[in-house]
């Protein structure tokens, strides 16, 4: 294709394909896309055109036009991880916030937050600032990514009216 970038117009996700030949390295949020121009670790130049916006995970690839692939890699982030007596707890508090999250055998991994570190020290964590890939949770069912979202009357759609019936908290107004 003379001329023009090549073109990624579906995912394979990871373990469904084999033989990469170059990898793009993004951060956590870069790897949610729809249309996007990218740029592979080893410097070429490509289009993501995808049908819908979708969350790219670590070892999925992108399939270009031409039949090759191009890995999906995590990215380095500034990071806080999180250790400690009553990690279950931490973890609640963690997620109550809509925080993304990577959870480990006795450790959690959120991005790096001083309000979050602050509080979670308040709540006994040993809370330490690293630099490593951050590979969340996923949302329900372990589908999708966890959004943050808005608890304003406008802005959400549970299924209850506004007319005073109830309160959100005050961090979510």
């Amino acid at each position: 294709m003379a001329g023009q970038d090549l073109c990624a117009y579906s995912v394979e996700r990871r373990g469904q394909w084999s033989g990469s030949a170059d990898k793009v390295t993004l951060s956590y949020d870069d790897r949610i896309l729809r249309r996007k121009r990218l740029a592979t670790d080893g410097g070429m130049v490509f289009r993501v055109d995808l049908p819908a916006v979708t969350h790219l995970e670590a070892g999925d690839a992108l399939s270009l036009e031409d039949g090759s692939l191009v890995e999906v890699a995590a990215a380095d982030e500034a990071l806080l991880r999180i250790a400690g007596p009553g990690l279950a707890r931490i973890a609640w508090h963690i997620g109550n916030r809509h925080t993304p999250c990577q959870i480990g055998d006795n450790w959690l991994l959120i991005r790096q937050d001083h309000v979050m570190a602050d509080m979670l020290t308040q709540l006994g964590a040993q809370v330490q600032a690293i630099t490593a890939p951050f590979t969340p949770e996923g949302g329900a069912y372990g589908v999708g990514r966890v959004m943050g979202h808005s608890h304003s009357e406008d802005d959400h759609d549970h299924d209850h009216d506004h007319a005073g019936d109830h309160q959100h908290h005050p961090a979510h107004e």
